[in-house]
């Protein structure tokens, strides 16, 4: 996907918010560098709407800037850029959000760091933006955006994951009553990508442990009053689980 021994490569990761690096695409960069590649981490906001508990809440945006700053430090993240528009929100209800900016800039920004950072390799979201979070779905449309707009040299990638085994969990999850009552499963039968879709799957076991440690350093995530997060569930699963659950990193390439 990413290296040959006599051609390193120079990759830009592309996410919305401080934490998706961790548990989208970790193991990919982590292992990217190991094989002496250049990594590059683009975060397109502050994170500041995300949930998260009274301990943190007088100051979040802040607090997630530097837990990206150290999560990028685990993975050996050569540079760290946070554009740090303000996070739009679940349902995109910040009007300032980094949803509701307009599009053109955004990609314009992009296009100069590509050619500043001199990418080899783009990542972005895949169409459905995971789980359709507003920030995820504007960041799919500002890299395919720019994509296009590149001449030559520069291969993207998506990140995503199996929608099949998350739809089947999550229809479960609601037929035990474990989601809340307003939840719709249905929602994740457009989530994420169909698996026969999905074109490359990187084995990031090696790296299992720096991947745990990126999750855990975004502390503010893992926990909010009176809410379980998927953050902190998964930062706490034993190896093998963890293994299990996390050792395979998928990606979508765009031809």
């Amino acid at each position: 996907m990413f290296n040959t021994p006599a051609k390193p490569q120079t990759l830009l990761f592309v996410h919305a918010h401080p934490d998706d690096e961790a548990l989208l695409t970790a193991g990919t960069m982590a292992r990217a560098s190991a094989e002496g590649n250049r990594v590059v981490l683009l975060v397109a906001t502050d994170g500041a709407a995300g949930l998260t508990s009274s301990e943190f809440a007088d100051s979040l945006g802040s607090v997630r800037q530097s837990e990206l700053v150290r999560s990028a430090e685990i993975l050996g993240v050569d540079t760290v850029i946070s554009w740090a528009h303000p996070d739009s929100g679940l349902h995109a209800e910040n009007p300032s959000g980094f949803a509701h900016m307009n599009i053109e800039s955004a990609v314009t920004a992009l296009i100069d760091l590509i050619h500043e950072e001199h990418v080899t390799v783009l990542i972005g979201y895949d169409p459905s933006g995971g789980y359709g979070h507003p920030d995820h779905l504007h960041t799919h449309r500002i890299v395919r955006e720019a994509s296009d707009r590149l001449s030559s040299g520069c291969s993207l990638f998506e990140a995503t994951l199996p929608r099949e085994p998350i739809a089947a969990t999550v229809r479960a999850a609601a037929r035990m009553h474990l989601t809340p009552p307003e939840f719709n499963p249905r929602e994740f039968e457009r989530a994420w990508t169909p698996r026969k879709e999905i074109t490359h799957r990187v084995n990031v076991r090696g790296f299992l442990h720096q991947k745990r440690a990126a999750i855990q350093a975004h502390a503010s995530q893992a926990h909010a009053d009176g809410t379980v997060r998927t953050l902190g569930v998964i930062s706490q699963l034993p190896r093998p689980l963890f293994a299990a659950f996390m050792g395979t990193e998928y990606f979508v390439k765009v031809r």
